[in-house]
């Protein structure tokens, strides 16, 4: 079973999202994403200070067996990138929800983070994939 933090918000398309004290917040992807991705062998980060919609494809992680989007979780701005993940990708597969996050967004629409699924349906959401 994945591991689904309570603290934290998730999308269908299994990014998750953190609340930083200063107004950003924290995307990766998920547990989920990470272990049906497998070893990750590239991550391209987006730009700092791009402008994002929600639900824009932003980033790409890249797996031996796969490549995959990530998927803006809020409208907002890139104000930092994970460039560790670099040089050590496998920071995603290790800590997708600590040294593994991808970027920083300074969100334009704070309302959408209450739109975001709670890890209770982000959970029944999983269930649901694997029934």
């Amino acid at each position: 079973m994945s591991d689904i933090p309570e603290d934290l918000r998730f999308t269908s398309q299994h990014e998750w999202v953190r609340e930083n004290d200063d107004g950003t917040v924290d995307v990766g992807i998920t547990d989920h994403a990470q272990t049906v991705l497998g070893d990750l062998v590239f991550v391209e980060l987006p730009e700092v200070e791009a402008e994002l919609a929600q639900s824009d494809a932003c980033a790409v992680v890249e797996s031996v067996k796969a490549a995959s989007d990530v998927y803006s979780p809020l409208s907002g701005v890139v104000v930092e990138t994970n460039e560790g993940l670099a040089d050590a990708p496998e920071r995603v597969n290790e800590d997708p929800y600590g040294d593994g996050w991808i970027f920083k967004l300074r969100p334009a629409r704070p309302v959408e983070l209450e739109e975001l699924l709670d890890a209770a349906a982000y959970q029944q959401l999983l269930a649901e994939a694997d029934a």
